[in-house]
């Protein structure tokens, strides 16, 4: 069988395993982030897009990381405190991961054997980047911290 996104398992943030295979027949926008970040104002983005957009299959999948800058020092249960109390987040937020490094989770992996980024790096380059997956489980695009979530909309409406 041929590598898919649905093959992955995470954990969310009270450490139960979730198959990625839940999200069949959805699309989904999957981005790593950090609370103590310049870029952290762009959790309002993302809960925007997915309030507009989750009734017609798009799901926002978070999972935080403090491989950069150290800007997610916090446990899973302290990070969704902080995204509840300053954002009101209704997306699922997972458990800490590695992004980068020898201890990249294998979801990260695939994302970026599937979508280099600027000049063809592998590497995630900071928080907040960006993984557009259609319905089908295709990465399609990889957008870097600075675009924003409102900037993916049009991306978004052609795929749902």
């Amino acid at each position: 069988m041929s590598e898919s996104i649905y093959n992955f398992e995470v954990k969310n943030n009270k450490g139960e395993t979730k198959s990625l295979s839940d999200y069949k027949g959805k699309a989904m926008l999957i981005v790593n982030t950090a609370s103590q970040c310049g870029f952290t104002p762009q959790y309002d983005g993302l809960q925007n897009l997915y309030d507009k957009f989750k009734n017609k299959g798009l799901e926002v999948l978070a999972f935080p990381c403090n491989q950069f800058g150290g800007q997610e020092p916090g446990s899973d249960s302290e990070i969704a405190s902080f995204c509840q109390m300053n954002y009101s987040l209704k997306f699922p937020i997972f458990s800490k991961i590695d992004v980068n490094g020898k201890d990249t989770h294998p979801l990260y992996n695939f994302l970026k054997s599937q979508k280099k980024g600027f000049l063809g790096t592998k590497d995630i380059k900071w928080n907040f980047t960006k993984f557009l997956v259609d319905k089908n489980g295709k990465v399609l695009e990889r957008y870097g911290s600075s675009t924003k979530p409102e900037d993916i909309e049009k991306d978004i409406e052609k795929i749902l």
